[in-house]
């Protein structure tokens, strides 16, 4: 639940503050105009003639131990463009041995380099220096996102690069103020905690959003001082390896991250089973959480943090501003061509306000303007890849036989690439597949309830809970919902707002643990208790 360029979209600072980036996020995609026709898609021909993206692919090989390496097969795999199923570079396709030496070359960067003993303060000078070269490169990086991944470049530009800044900015500010306590006991003892860092660390990252999944990941493991081995997903590599060579130029020791491409059951599931690594984290499907979490406990029961599926309700109370409210929730579903971990996939509407809200959000749907992501104005690009886009029509047919009405979209759009029509579905019911599978796709499901009590039972009646949404003007409102919801996250009267010390994660198999703020520190630290006698002490 992560291409193309034009240097004049660049002209807003990427130095944004947290809020600034958490308000692009949230307004990027809105269509601000309320005229024009309703009757077919806003494809503004953006499909005819696709922009040729002017970044270079520099980057292909796997980075371990400082330097860009092939893997020892020497096979690679090909990276494709989503918005023609073209490839866009080979890059080196990483197994099991691949993982071993990364891992040695994290072993002993973390054993015997300088990296755990710098102090504090060093350590974050190399992520402030970090952080300044990723805007030096923001307008090349933005671009190979795009073109990797398929998300609109002023997205990437305007909203996920400042985002990746600023996470770095907040963890080198925690990198100096970790620190542990003084306890007091029962007796003539002296006892201290120390925070230690957790030693080499493990990490998968997912395709949709890959620069900000490394910052959520990196970020909080290398402030803490830990050497990382980290598994790209294999849709989207280029990134990774892109920024990676960035933290080397900032002064990274080798062997401290350590990046490697390849697929699951190969080089992932080496990382998840491999005995000197000391802890895993990934972000991806619950399905594929279930294997990783088994493979860790398997090998040297290594703790995990896990980020996984959902299928948030987004929930509208029949006093809302029914035209802001059909902005949000079409944001909350389509922001990311619907794939968003915590996207706001089961809308629940009032009764009393069902009819007018279903027929704005149907007229913003077909606003709505899909086509070349590298080109202004364009909201939605293409789905991740073929598999994913297949999936995506697969549960549109399946709401339609399962007697949902199709309200708008329902099919694919172009002769080329991964395209899908914003579709709307109306007369949904909590049984259908649309209403308890995670789609990760433009699918707009609508669902009509009568009152608070049904809705938080109706909501919770999930095997996720991840996020979730309420809509409302009236506080005692909010406060029961926030409260009943059984959610990681509950944005009131907003959406996927992502500042940096905000934590995320879910309830249920929606994952384990947190990422982003304070508590993203505790998952790479041990907490070790020293205790000494003391001899006639003058207090206790």
């Amino acid at each position: 639940m992560a291409v193309r360029r034009i240097s004049s979209l660049l002209t807003r600072s990427l130095s944004a503050s947290s809020s600034t980036s958490a308000s692009l996020l949230s307004s990027l995609g809105r269509n601000s105009s309320r005229n024009g026709s309703v009757r077919r898609l806003n494809t503004a021909a953006a499909l005819e003639e696709l922009v040729t993206p002017s970044v270079q692919i520099t980057y292909t090989q796997h980075l371990i131990d400082g330097k860009f390496v092939d893997a020892a097969s020497g096979k690679t795999f090909p990276t494709y463009d989503p918005r023609t199923g073209e490839v866009i570079a080979h890059v080196a396709e990483g197994d099991a041995e691949d993982i071993n030496r990364a891992v040695a070359a994290a072993r002993k960067a973390f054993d015997e380099g300088p990296w755990p003993k710098m102090t504090p303060y060093e350590r974050s000078r190399v992520l402030l220096r970090f952080a300044d070269l990723v805007e030096k490169h923001s307008e090349e990086l933005a671009a190979l996102e795009t073109w990797d991944n398929g998300k609109p470049y002023e997205q990437a530009a305007k909203a996920e690069l400042p985002m990746l800044v600023r996470l770095f900015h907040y963890y080198a500010g925690w990198a100096d103020k970790i620190h542990g306590l003084t306890v007091p006991a029962d007796g003539n003892h002296h006892v201290q905690t120390l925070h230690e860092p957790i030693g080499v660390a493990g990490q998968i990252i997912p395709w949709n959003f890959p620069l900000l999944m490394f910052a959520w990941k990196v970020g909080p493991a290398l402030a803490c001082g830990n050497t990382i081995v980290l598994k790209t997903a294999e849709q989207t590599p280029l990134t990774a390896l892109y920024v990676a060579k960035l933290f080397h130029e900032a002064g990274l020791p080798p062997g401290v991250l350590n990046v490697v491409s390849g697929f699951g059951p190969t080089a992932g599931a080496a990382l998840a089973s491999h005995m000197d690594v000391d802890k895993l984290a990934f972000t991806g499907s619950t399905d594929t959480g279930k294997i990783v979490l088994e493979l860790a406990a398997k090998s040297n029961l290594k703790p995990v943090t896990l980020e996984l599926g959902g299928k948030s309700p987004f929930i509208i109370c029949e006093d809302a501003d029914i035209d802001k409210a059909v902005e949000l929730a079409h944001f909350a579903l389509f922001f990311n061509q619907g794939q968003c971990c915590c996207a706001g996939s089961r809308t629940f509407v009032h009764e009393r306000i069902y009819d007018e809200f279903l027929e704005k959000a149907k007229a913003r749907a077909l606003r709505r303007t899909v086509g070349d992501p590298f080109k202004k104005g364009i909201e939605q690009g293409p789905q991740i890849d073929p598999e994913q886009f297949e999936k995506v029509l697969r549960y549109i047919r399946s709401g339609i036989e399962s007697n949902a009405t199709l309200e708008c979209g329902g099919d694919k759009l172009g002769t080329k690439g991964y395209f899908i029509q914003p579709t709307v579905f109306s007369n949904v019911t909590d049984d259908m597949l649309i209403a308890q599978d995670e789609i990760f796709g433009p699918v707009q499901s609508i669902l009509k309830f009568k009152d608070l009590d049904e809705v938080i039972k109706r909501a919770n009646n999930t095997r996720y809970g991840l996020a979730a949404g309420v809509f409302t003007k009236n506080i005692d409102t909010a406060n029961t919902l926030t409260r009943a919801l059984r959610a990681g996250t509950v944005w009131v009267n907003c959406f996927d707002v992502f500042d940096a010390a905000i934590p995320f994660g879910g309830y249920k198999m929606s994952g384990i643990g947190r990422e982003k703020g304070i508590y993203s520190l505790h998952n790479y630290l041990q907490v070790k208790a020293v205790v000494s006698p003391l001899k006639n002490p003058a207090w206790l």
